[in-house]
């Protein structure tokens, strides 16, 4: 197998995230462990970026013709990459941590110097390092500054600890690969990532962490579940629903509509393809080609497959001209969309190449500006903690410099997303200059279970397509004028919500979303008609149900319940069928007794129903 494909093998989700700044420097991005701070007041960033050093070192200690790019510090700990013909194995990051366990030992400092650009160019055009000379090309300063500890030097900004013996608890965890500079026509680097921490407890917790990760990891629980699959026939990144899959999306689906409606939406659909002058009037087949499937042709002129519902929904509202009084306009839809993405991208639910977007559009006029973008965050944050997810935090990007627009359109939309992050007690980062050239916008993100964040909703104004299409309302003084388009998303797509429910709940969905509420199981054949009309009676009462009429011992059945991850599990033998009832255990073990049938439906539908 080539290296290429031995890493793209090893590519985890890590890869997916920003590249970072263009040269081996502490990250001026917060992390969530960046305020912390040792007892001495070292920086967890400072020395995550520090240990990213060691590890440079020890690679080229012991491997020789390597060639180093960047090594930053990140959210938890650090990486490096690494230009190396062979790929590194789990055996070689051993070694490698070994030895920068040796050079912690041995104490060494960090000594900052300078150098002109000149000689910084002559230094490392000498050793080969190309990634290192194309750096500094980049740098506009006549000097540039550099790190050595022990015989390792590199170039970087600073700062850094004073010693490596002060990086103490540490851990290499794995290697992916990444692109130089994060664009597929570079060479693809080997990425060695890391975890360092103040103290060993520290440590030891992120790294429990990790291990109930690879646990709830969606993939394997979604195989161990039979929730979804990905088929090599049907070709990666299509993903097939299976039965129990597709029963917590219908839940989610059904929830989501009549959630929709009774906020005032309308629901629409739109169709899986449009012609090429509709995506080129909506600017898609200039800025959006690369990520569009070929086209087909039918009677002479060429269909695309969507890569986004926005123009369908636009040309239901040119469809007829609108008046103020009609305004605001709230269309959603479940639209499934196509984009193509790299092969060594895809992941699971969480990256693929078809997928439902929970697509909506809102179509206003200036003075409705505050109030919808508020009751749209509103909606958001009630949809999202129905579903288990109470923490959530608002990144707002504002004005780019290619920005379109009038300028009181965009003061007015930025006033109007960050007053609705104000007004629901949200955390707000601002990300100046970082929205879109068409528009600013806010993204959510919201912390599961493990306290990871999860990149989710997206509620994106819009100055671009409105002139595009032309898209107007009479106003109040009988003119004609242009409405404000917001995009909205609040799971960003079914797939990739249904992976992040998955990774949240560990596959134990609470009652309402689970696909079998019930498992009803006899203890001998004797009650097996029993047991199936436990389990009919069930159903008719509207509870998910299945009946385990196997001819297995009744610890067995449990086991088997258990590990499918049931909500309940009802026992049947002599005893309860005489007394018309059913002994009432649940996942977690617990022993309830015998419950008459028609007490535990009434319970379960009340659970249900609440949504706990």
């Amino acid at each position: 197998m080539s290296l290429r494909a031995r890493l793209l093998l090893l590519t985890l989700l890590f890869y997916n995230r920003r590249f970072p700044p263009p040269f081996c420097k502490s990250m001026k991005e917060k992390t969530s462990s960046s305020s912390s701070s040792s007892a001495a007041g070292l920086s967890l960033e400072t020395l995550r970026h520090s240990a990213a050093h060691v590890m440079a070192a020890a690679v080229t200690e012991l491997f020789d013709g390597v060639l180093v790019a960047i090594g930053p510090a990140i959210e938890d700990g650090f990486y490096y990459d690494f230009d190396r013909a062979e790929a590194f194995t789990p055996e070689d990051l051993e070694k490698i941590e070994t030895k920068m366990r040796e050079i912690v030992a041995r104490d060494e400092p960090f000594v900052r110097t300078q150098k002109s650009k000149t000689d910084a160019l002559a230094h490392f055009s000498a050793r080969g390092e190309k990634y290192k000379v194309e750096l500094i090309n980049a740098i506009p300063d006549d000097k540039v500054s550099f790190y050595s500890t022990g015989g390792f030097t590199d170039l970087c900004r600073g700062p850094h600890i004073d010693r490596a013996g002060e990086i103490k608890h540490f851990k290499l965890l794995s290697v992916a690969g990444a692109y130089w500079r994060g664009d597929a026509r570079n060479p693809m680097l080997q990425r060695v990532y890391g975890a360092a921490f103040h103290t060993e407890s520290d440590l030891k917790k992120y790294l429990d962490r990790i291990e109930e990760a690879k646990k709830r990891d969606h993939r394997k629980l979604g195989r161990e579940l039979g929730f979804f699959s990905v088929s090599d026939e049907v070709g990666p990144g299509l993903i097939l629903w299976h039965p129990k899959g597709a029963m917590i999306r219908h839940i989610i689906e059904t929830f989501w509509r009549e959630e929709h409606y009774k906020n005032g939406y309308e629901l629409i659909y739109s169709p899986h393809i449009g012609r090429a002058s509709l995506w080129r009037a909506s600017g898609h087949l200039d800025f959006y080609k690369d990520a569009m499937y070929s086209p087909m042709e039918i009677d002479k002129s060429d269909y695309y497959v969507k890569p986004m519902n926005c123009p369908f929904h636009i040309e239901i509202y040119r469809s007829r001209l609108y008046s103020y009084r009609d305004l605001p306009l709230r269309w959603a839809e479940l639209g499934t969309v196509y984009r193509y993405e790299k092969s060594g991208v895809l992941h699971g639910l969480m990256r693929v190449r078809g997928f439902t977007q929970d697509d909506a559009h809102i179509f206003c006029a200036p003075e409705q500006v505050a109030s919808e973008i508020r009751e749209v965050l509103r909606f958001t944050l009630t949809m999202w903690k129905t579903f288990g997810f109470d923490e959530a935090k608002a990144y707002l990007a504002t004005k780019p410099a290619d920005a379109i627009g009038p300028a009181d359109r965009w003061d007015e939309a930025i006033l109007a997303l960050r007053g609705a992050a104000d007004a629901e007690g949200l955390e707000c980062e601002t990300d100046e200059g970082g929205g879109a050239f068409y528009g600013p916008k806010i993204d959510l993100k919201v912390k599961d279970a493990l306290g990871r964040e999860w990149q989710t909703a997206t509620i994106q104004f819009d100055f671009n397509l409105p002139e595009r299409f032309d898209m107007t309302f009479v106003g109040a003084d009988g003119a004609k004028h242009r409405p404000y388009m917001i995009h909205r998303a609040m799971f960003g797509s079914l797939e990739r919500f249904f992976g992040i429910l998955i990774e949240h709940y560990a596959g134990k969905f609470p009652l309402w979303l689970a696909p079998v509420q019930a498992v009803v199981a006899n203890i001998s054949d004797d009650n097996a008609d029993y047991a199936r009309a436990v389990a009919a009676d069930l159903r008719r009462a509207g509870l998910r149900a299945e009946a385990d009429l196997r001819n297995e011992k009744i610890g067995y059945k449990i086991r088997e319940a258990t590990l499918a991850k049931a909500p309940y599990i009802f026992v049947t033998g002599e005893k309860e069928k005489s007394s018309g009832g059913v002994a009432v255990r649940t996942r977690a073990g617990e022993n309830l007794g015998v419950i008459p049938v028609s007490e535990i439906i009434e319970r379960l539908k009340d659970e249900a129903v609440r949504r706990v």
